[in-house]
């Protein structure tokens, strides 16, 4: 997956920081106080799902205002949402699956995207269609560990951002495997404190995350 990302970050989204948070914004005023907590803790890629009306207000927000953070758009599901995100400022896209529109779409809009996975078959085709980087969803449900270890050595040229009941426990089985840059999750960002708004908790957990990074990979 190439990037328009400024020349003094990775190539890569999977290359920003070992965790992704993944993001529900309900009340777009949280978006930058939260933004800024993770950015603080060291994670500066922040997946916002388009799950609540207040997505596209929340990745508006974020890329006006906190600009050490890379903000993208996730749960990405059509071409208008793809043309929506990009508009409000998303850097890159995310999505839980794909189809050959979507995939179109998020490849003409000139930012970084993951399409989700959970099959050999996907991974293969969009392999196929110069496609290296995607979403491994959901990750637990779907094989976790093992499985994509099992698609390490057939398929070396797939890397994976492994998303769906991964938490601070399971997170480094995961990024020590090879095929994998970084995982998602949502464990640094609790409802208690999100209700709270006790940006300095999220702050500490995310610190927490940054900390799973391990020693830079080769990409194949």
């Amino acid at each position: 997956m190439t990037s328009p990302l400024p020349s003094s970050l990775p190539a890569s989204v999977l290359d920003l920081a070992p965790v992704v948070p993944v993001v529900v914004v309900t009340d777009a005023a949280d978006a930058v106080p939260l933004a800024r907590a993770l950015v603080a803790g060291g994670l500066p890629a922040i997946e916002v799902t388009l799950r609540t009306p207040a997505a596209l207000d929340a990745i508006r927000a974020i890329a006006a205002e906190v600009p050490a953070a890379v903000v993208g758009a996730g749960t990405v599901l059509s071409p208008e949402q793809v043309t929506d995100s990009v508009a409000a400022g998303a850097r890159f896209l995310v999505s839980p699956g794909w189809t050959d529109v979507l995939l179109d779409a998020m490849r003409a809009s000139g930012v970084p995207f993951l399409p989700g996975v959970s099959t050999t078959s996907e991974v293969v085709t969009l392999l196929e269609r110069g496609v290296r980087d995607m979403k491994f969803f959901p990750a637990q449900a779907a094989g976790g560990t093992a499985y994509l270890k099992s698609l390490a050595g057939p398929l070396p040229l797939a890397r994976f951002c492994p998303t769906g009941g991964i938490g601070l426990g399971s997170a480094p089985e995961y990024l020590a495997l090879p095929n994998v840059g970084c995982v998602g999750g949502t464990w640094m960002l609790p409802d208690d404190a999100l209700a709270a708004k006790d940006w300095g908790r999220v702050e500490r957990l995310a610190r927490e995350a940054a900390a799973l990074r391990p020693s830079l990979k080769p990409r194949p």
